[in-house]
């Protein structure tokens, strides 16, 4: 069972953040040219939301809103849910699609070490899964 450790070992642990006073309107300029689809709010080293393209569709877009001048921690989601390294990719997966979100920053100690996707998991479920099918049939022709 692959942990999330091994993963951000793998995928690596860069992660793109803003701070809850940047507008939202430059949080998506990053987000275009990082190509990534939610960035972590940090307050300093404190974690203290997510942004992603859900809210700005949801809370920009659907409500009229201007990104020119409105703060990201007007719309960002705050208490966010985040895993540990220690955790399976299929603990992860479970917390993902449950909650319906495709992002999910890594804490440890309370210090953020990386964020992974559903697509991160998906990769790795996709490998595991090959792998297995390799080690059957060897099995079964052996």
């Amino acid at each position: 069972m692959t942990k999330i450790a091994q993963l951000l070992k793998t995928k690596g642990n860069e992660v793109w953040s803003v701070k809850p006073t940047d507008l939202v309107l430059d949080a998506v300029k990053m987000m275009a040219a990082k190509g990534v689809g939610a960035l972590l709010v940090m307050d300093g080293d404190k974690l203290v939301g997510i942004f992603s393209e859900r809210d700005y569709a949801r809370k920009i877009v659907l409500e009229g809103r201007s990104s020119g001048d409105t703060s990201v921690a007007d719309i960002m989601t705050e208490n966010v849910i985040h895993a540990t390294p220690d955790q399976s990719i299929e603990e992860c997966m479970g917390i993902m699609t449950e909650s319906y979100f495709r992002h999910l920053p890594v804490v440890d100690q309370g210090r953020v070490v990386g964020i992974i996707s559903i697509g991160d998991l998906v990769k790795v479920i996709i490998v595991e899964q090959r792998e297995l099918i390799k080690q059957l049939e060897h099995y079964i022709s052996g």
